[in-house]
């Protein structure tokens, strides 16, 4: 296969590293992206030889990990507006923090890149407000540079050429890319995926494997449902991503329901009907 495939751990619901290894051999996937907020809170089933261990023994890469934004509230689309990101000053001191012990982290086990939310970028109608994200997301962007790794921003709280703006702006290209969901854009309503993906490949990074529905009410959320039965047209979308040039990773991402070994395993079967 031309790109790798693996998983997001946070979707297999891991007890402890011994336990997500386990789940990656009954899904039959060596590559995955490791929540690393739980290693930087220091839990006792969580911690960094751990995770070292368990992955040597078992044969697992991890190509990325993930940061999550301290009290984001994704309940609404209203509130996850309200809380995401980077935007929130009372949040700022802590999540610059977890920035830095994340990036120590991804540095030690050796991850090369970490995506997160920067949450709702603020229109250009509003400079002041932009200018403090951007001059905040340089930051975290030159924090983990500094520790040997690069950013990949979340699609889907933006339109594609919002983003893409938006990339051109903060002006770290060789650090900063974008990690594409399809789903994503169907979550929050910014435009068919398969348009977004041909403007924004230069800048991808890795894509998550995710599927939904749009929303019948504006306003509200659309709707994550297992991959192939949702509204990405994957044949369309692979076709795309083909014209990448060098490997990408291909994480499978299930955030919803209750099968989620059987829904990685369908999501498998299907990219790998397309890409071998």
């Amino acid at each position: 296969m031309k790109h790798r495939l693996g998983v997001c751990s946070w979707s297999l619901r891991p007890s402890s590293p011994t336990n997500l290894v386990e789940l990656l051999q009954e899904v039959e996937l060596d590559i995955v992206q490791l929540a690393l907020d739980p290693i930087r809170e220091q839990s006792a089933d969580w911690r960094m030889v751990s995770c070292m261990n368990a992955f040597e023994a078992g044969g697992i890469t991890a190509v990325s990990g993930m940061m999550a934004m301290r009290g984001e509230d994704y309940s609404t689309l209203q509130s996850i507006k309200e809380t995401g990101g980077l935007l929130l000053d009372e949040r700022w001191d802590a999540n610059r923090g977890a920035a830095m012990q994340n990036a120590r982290i991804a540095q030690e086990l050796e991850i090369p890149l970490v995506s997160f939310h920067a949450g709702f970028l603020p229109p250009k109608t509003e400079p002041e407000m932009r200018e403090e994200v951007i001059d905040r997301l340089r930051l975290v962007v030159d924090i983990f540079r500094a520790h040997g790794s690069q950013i990949a921003l979340e699609t889907g709280q933006e339109s594609a050429p919002q983003l893409l703006d938006f990339l051109k702006e903060v002006d770290r290209k060789d650090v900063l890319g974008i990690n594409f969901d399809a789903a994503n854009m169907i979550l929050y309503n910014q435009g068919d995926p398969v348009e977004a993906l041909k403007l924004l490949l230069p800048h991808v990074r890795q894509c998550h494997i995710k599927d939904a529905l749009l929303t019948e009410t504006p306003g509200e959320w659309g709707k994550e449902v297992p991959v192939g039965t949702g509204q990405v047209d994957w044949a369309a979308f692979f076709r795309v991503l083909k014209s990448k040039a060098g490997k990408l990773d291909l994480i499978i991402e299930c955030e919803a329901g209750e099968t989620r070994v059987q829904d990685v395993i369908r999501a498998r079967d299907l990219v790998r009907g397309h890409i071998q």
